[in-house]
């Protein structure tokens, strides 16, 4: 009885060895989260190495063109872990819908299904995230998408995945480090009322 009790239990597990949690990733194209980003001088352009508006908590700088991927951004942190890349961004050299495809297919059988859905509705943008904790409790989000019409994102395709939690650490220590240079928050436009509207300078004469 008590064999087939544990027979039943671990059947499941045999089954279906999907059902664990996939594990997170952690490097792609030979960058490395976490890792510093003097080990990879030969591997990307530091002269095109600058803070990101509005989040200069973060360096960003251009990755040297290899086989599988055409262009590429890596982001280091400048404050809590100089130096510390958290978030690598990367275009592949096949930009075509068809190459997409059979990508996804291939990160849902390494990672299982993605959580969200980070595209648009009309599908101009096609784009799949997933979640992650690695072992020491890091989370990490990583996003795969297409793109070949929406000229404010990175055509092609393209993944990017992201040290979340260090990432606000970075943000957290800079603004206590430099509170006279908190960083910047973008432009806000307030709408106007309709009642203000100048519509004589909006219609064609």
């Amino acid at each position: 009885m008590k064999k087939t009790l544990i027979l039943s239990l671990a059947l499941p597990l045999l089954l279906f060895p999907t059902l664990c949690p996939a594990q997170a990733p952690s490097q792609i194209g030979g960058f490395v989260l976490g890792a510093n980003i003097s080990e990879y001088k030969d591997r990307v352009k530091m002269e095109t190495a600058m803070p990101i508006r509005y989040a200069e908590y973060l360096t960003e700088v251009e990755m040297t063109a290899v086989d599988e991927f055409k262009s590429g951004l890596i982001s280091y942190g400048n404050c809590a872990v100089p130096g510390g890349i958290l978030r690598i961004k990367l275009k592949y050299a096949d930009s075509t819908k068809k190459f997409y495809e059979a990508l996804l297919k291939h990160y849902k059988a390494r990672f299982g299904e993605p959580l969200e859905w980070r595209g648009d509705p009309f599908h101009i943008m096609i784009a799949w995230k997933w979640s992650f904790t690695d072992s020491q409790n890091n989370q990490i989000s990583m996003i795969l998408q297409h793109n070949t019409k929406d000229e404010e994102e990175k055509l092609g395709n393209a993944v990017k995945i992201t040290l979340a939690n260090l990432l606000e650490q970075e943000r957290i220590c800079f603004e206590k480090k430099y509170p006279d240079l908190r960083t910047a928050k973008p432009p806000q436009h307030s709408e106007k009322k309709s009642g203000s509207v100048r519509w004589d300078r909006l219609l064609p004469k």
